[in-house]
C-alpha cells in the first residue's frame, strides 16, 4: 500500500511528512534511475528506493557530478551518505556529508536481495537476456564402438 497525502493544503502535507512513521518514510527515499540502467535491466519505473550499496551520482548542489556508493540511508531526514563525500571535523575525524535524496540519481543497483529484484521484476529480465546470449548447445559426438 502506498501512503498518499490526501490534502491539497501545504501545511497538511508538511505535517504528514513530519509525522510519518518509518515504514511510510521508505516511500520518500526514491530516486530517479539512469536511462541506460533502465534499458539494460528492462525496468519501466522512473524511480526506485535507494538502498545501501547502490551507486549514485549527485546532480545538483555544491557536490554536483560526484559519484559513489551509498553507505547509509537516513529515513528520518531523507538523506544519504556517499562513500566518496567526506569531510573532516575539528579533531580530524572524517564523517560523511548528508545529501538529499532528491539531489541524486541511481547509476547502478544492488540486486543481491531477491525480494528487491522481484519487486523490480529484474530477475526475469536478466534470465531472459542470459538465455538469449548463450550459444546453442552442441550435441556430443556418438561414442565409437570398440571391437573386441
Amino acid at each position: 500500500m502506498i501512503f498518499m497525502i490526501e490534502s491539497a493544503q501545504p501545511r497538511r502535507q508538511r505535517r504528514f511528512r513530519f509525522n510519518a512513521e518509518l515504514h511510510q518514510r521508505q516511500h520518500f527515499v526514491h530516486a530517479h534511475i539512469d536511462e541506460a540502467l533502465k534499458k539494460k535491466l528492462g525496468i519501466k519505473r522512473n524511480t526506485v528506493q535507494i538502498s545501501k550499496g547502490d551507486s549514485v551520482k549527485v546532480v545538483s548542489g555544491s557536490k554536483k557530478g560526484t559519484t559513489g556508493k551509498v553507505t547509509k540511508v537516513n529515513l528520518r531526514k531523507g538523506r544519504v551518505l556517499i562513500d566518496s563525500l567526506m569531510r573532516k571535523n575539528a579533531k580530524g575525524k572524517e564523517s560523511g556529508v548528508p545529501i538529499s535524496v532528491s539531489n541524486v540519481y541511481i547509476t547502478d543497483l544492488v540486486l543481491t536481495d531477491k525480494i528487491r529484484a522481484a519487486k523490480l521484476k529484474v530477475a526475469a529480465a536478466q534470465k531472459q537476456q542470459a538465455v538469449e546470449t548463450k550459444p546453442a548447445k552442441q550435441e556430443p559426438a556418438a561414442p565409437e564402438q570398440v571391437k573386441k
